[in-house]
């Protein structure tokens, strides 16, 4: 029986594919990315999960019962608390201190990135939140399983970690939990509401894609 999440996947087919042969991506898997670029999208996404995390508040805030209510309010700790601990302790193995973390300037990237989610995860439902989040956590999944195939890459001595965390089988049951989320929540809507839902999670998947490509250029802003 197809799901509202299949329809998703074929939608975002060329831009996903795309993202897999980014040569940020690639170069995760084979060693070749540029330190320097793993070193600002480290920066990058450290701010970028200050934001990640209060999407999640918003979402513990609209879910229509507990159990969905509690695990993203876990979600939100476990970043604040347990990610954003993790990505301190592996920035510090590239040099980069707590302080240059804290002092980062967002990329317009970024910031376009994550003021469209917070705007969705504001105004929209619930639905329309976790299509826009989505493709953060999904697509993380997608690539650490797909650079996990290469060899070498799970005992790479800089990118091995990163690799292994997303290619996790922790990390894939929290990805299809969000999947089985969103199945949920498009179940029995119309038409007119499954395309916004789709139109979201088109969108950022796009600025996922964006998002590496500045990071692989260590662009801040455009001009």
């Amino acid at each position: 029986m197809a799901v509202f999440t299949d329809r998703l996947w074929k939608s975002v087919a060329p831009i996903w594919e795309k993202t897999h042969q980014h040569p940020f991506v690639t170069g995760l898997g084979d060693g070749s990315l540029p330190v320097e670029s793993f070193k600002f999208y480290m920066k990058q996404d450290y701010v970028y999960l200050i934001d990640y995390a209060k999407i999640f508040a918003i979402a513990s805030t609209k879910a229509n019962d507990l159990a969905t209510s509690a695990k993203f309010a876990g979600l939100q700790e476990a970043t604040l608390n347990g990610e954003m601990a993790l990505h301190r302790q592996y920035a510090e193995r590239f040099g980069i201190s707590r302080e240059e973390l804290e002092a980062t300037k967002p990329s317009f990237v970024m910031l376009a990135y994550t003021s469209y989610m917070l705007r969705v995860a504001h105004q929209g439902s619930l639905a329309e939140l976790v299509s826009a989040l989505l493709p953060c956590m999904w697509g993380y999944w997608e690539i650490g399983k797909q650079l996990a195939k290469v060899e070498g890459a799970l005992e790479h001595e800089l990118y091995g970690e990163w690799v292994r965390t997303y290619s996790s089988e922790e990390f894939g049951q929290l990805a299809s939990w969000l999947i089985d989320v969103m199945n949920q929540l498009a179940e029995g809507k119309p038409e007119r509401e499954l395309s916004i839902l789709e139109e979201h999670f088109l969108t950022t998947s796009r600025m996922e894609y964006l998002f590496w490509d500045m990071a692989y250029r260590k662009e801040l802003w455009p001009c």
